[in-house]
């Protein structure tokens, strides 16, 4: 998600829709009712449902998404929200990581440029408009969330320690082998070589394991010099 389709008509309303979320119940799915229940009765207010889905508090059937319940802690609600806004005006963030800042025409003018006419003036202004008033609201004091991304541009997920040990019974806070970053760190973007090394040492393991049976079945072998003088005498 690049650039957001979403816009509200009222974006001065934008302090008391979110202000009502934090006083409400979280709901199984955010629907008209739902909405209409927290006192915006308006056909306009319905766009907030398109906005909360684009920042990620609500996935495609309205039910609520963990930014959702994230924001609900009063202490961080605001720097929640300015984590949804950088995800849902990603490309307008890539081109100035202060866009937060900008005023209702210059981020107009940055999306016309990133929309390049696939939307009209008018709705680039309202999308602007509501850009302007989230950012109003949000607290973006915190520093934006770098995600580590592999070679071909995707983001690396994220591996808790509590799976690295289910996984690989590993001891507490020691990362799991992962050949990528091996690759990037010590072999630049040599893959095979990495995979080769990785390998080796498996097959030396295993070597290793084989040599110790053979060993230990050789010493409960009885010796066949012994069972010789033992039968001739």
């Amino acid at each position: 998600m690049g650039l957001p389709d979403s816009y509200t008509l009222k974006p001065n309303a934008i302090p008391a829709y979110f202000d009502a979320l934090l006083d409400a119940q979280p709901p199984e799915r955010f629907s008209i009712k739902f909405l209409e229940n927290l006192g915006f009765t308006s056909t306009n207010d319905r766009l907030l449902i398109g906005i909360l889905k684009e920042l990620g508090f609500l996935n495609r059937d309205g039910a609520p998404e963990p930014r959702y319940f994230d924001f609900l802690d009063r202490s961080r609600s605001k720097q929640v929200l300015a984590e949804g806004i950088r995800d849902a005006f990603s490309e307008l963030f890539a081109i100035n990581t202060k866009a937060q800042d900008l005023s209702v025409d210059d981020a107009k003018n940055k999306l016309r440029t990133l929309f390049a006419g696939k939307k009209t003036d008018l709705v680039i202004g309202n999308i602007a408009k509501t850009f302007r008033a989230l950012c109003d609201y949000a607290d973006f004091s915190a520093p934006a969330a770098r995600v580590e991304k592999t070679d071909d541009g995707s983001p690396e997920p994220e591996v808790s320690a509590n799976q690295s040990e289910r996984e690989g019974q590993l001891p507490p806070g020691v990362a799991p082998f992962k050949p990528d970053r091996v690759n990037r760190l010590r072999f630049g973007f040599c893959t095979p070589w990495a995979t080769a090394i990785s390998r080796l040492g498996e097959v030396e393991r295993r070597c290793s394991r084989r040599t110790t049976l053979r060993a230990v079945a050789s010493r409960s072998r009885p010796s066949r010099v012994g069972s010789r003088t033992r039968s001739r005498a």
